[in-house]
């Protein structure tokens, strides 16, 4: 097709599908997944992020280390109802989500991180896809969602391997004198796929799966013992993310939250619990008392965060916002917005 054509074919397909042809977003697929799907199943809890930001600035958070920065956030959502499969939400379309009505151990952790970098990354103006941007950047392999449901990392022992290699956490299980599991390995999505629903409507996806968990089991995954855990506490901080090993031999970790130091110093495991007498965010037990009064717990494994290791596009959108006259700035890019579902 000559040149002439292709460039009005283009500019007609960007007044149709507005956004769709931003520079100043970028074409990655994950931009694209988040235009498909609209606003109301990609983010959920407005009012929360609204009360978040406002209580983030008042009290200055933004000026905390990512640690106690992360522990905050996670202090202000104590009391949020558990809900677990928050992020299957579409049948072929991976998309960033969060939940802030509603969540469970993982998304707890992860929007309370993300909230954290996001207050870092940007001086103000905060928006959802502020939040959601931090957690493409946690939550997908090599930081990037492309789309599909096999680019989320899914498994808490590869998330902290990939989250260290790029420079995201430090995996200190080992200097805290973590061992080798042994006896243990992964085969769960592959083997009971029916569960999830993204690989029930992509049974393509399926022996990719199966191939991950045979990479991600072959692999040496450290741990601390339950019974050394008391030992190692003061060298806690807060907002460290710890994972809880699992006694079962078909997987490695099965639980995760945040380390939360209290003014008398006990170090409590901050958590979004399924015990159906609780099921919410709640400040657990000293988090060794934790462990011991749980028999399916084996130990810990810790990921310390840490702020982006590089300005991130958040920061240049920002100071290129910062740069533009008032009356010309970009409103932030937004999905359609429907009743949530």
């Amino acid at each position: 097709m000559p040149r002439r054509p292709v460039a009005i074919f283009l500019l007609l397909l960007s007044v149709a599908l507005p956004g769709f042809f931003d520079p100043a977003r970028g074409a990655s697929q994950s931009d694209s997944a988040q235009r498909i799907l609209p606003r109301s199943v990609v983010f959920r809890g407005q009012p929360i992020f609204t009360r978040l930001v406002a209580e983030a600035e008042r009290e200055d958070w933004r000026e905390l280390p990512i640690g106690q920065r992360t522990a905050r956030v996670g202090l202000a959502l104590v009391g949020t109802p558990y809900k677990n499969w928050t992020l299957e939400i579409d049948d072929h379309v991976e998309a960033p989500s969060a939940d802030l009505d509603e969540m469970d151990c993982w998304t707890f952790f992860e929007i309370s991180l993300g909230f954290a970098r996001m207050l870092r990354e940007k001086a103000g103006d905060y928006s959802p896809d502020d939040l959601l941007h931090m957690i493409e950047i946690d939550r997908y392999r090599g930081g990037r969602c492309d789309g599909t449901y096999y680019s989320r990392l899914h498994h808490l022992e590869d998330w902290i391997r990939d989250n260290a290699r790029r420079g995201l956490v430090i995996d200190l299980t080992q200097r805290l004198g973590g061992i080798p599991m042994s006896g243990h390995s992964l085969h769960y999505m592959g083997d009971h796929w029916q569960e999830f629903r993204y690989l029930r409507h992509n049974p393509d996806l399926i022996p990719r799966f199966q191939a991950l968990e045979k990479k991600i089991s072959a692999q040496p995954v450290y741990y601390i013992p339950k019974g050394r855990v008391a030992s190692i506490e003061p060298r806690l901080q807060n907002g460290d993310v710890i994972c809880i090993a699992s006694t079962w031999p078909g997987t490695f970790t099965s639980h995760v939250g945040l380390a939360y130091r209290d003014s008398g110093g006990v170090l409590h495991f901050l958590h979004a619990t399924s015990i159906q007498a609780e099921r919410r965010v709640v400040i657990g037990p000293r988090l060794s008392d934790y462990l011991l009064a749980h028999p399916k717990a084996a130990g810990i494994l810790v990921a310390r965060p840490l702020d982006l290791p590089q300005a991130d596009s958040l920061a240049r959108r920002s100071k290129a916002a910062e740069k533009r006259p008032k009356g010309n700035r970009d409103s932030p890019a937004t999905s359609p917005a429907v009743d949530a579902g």
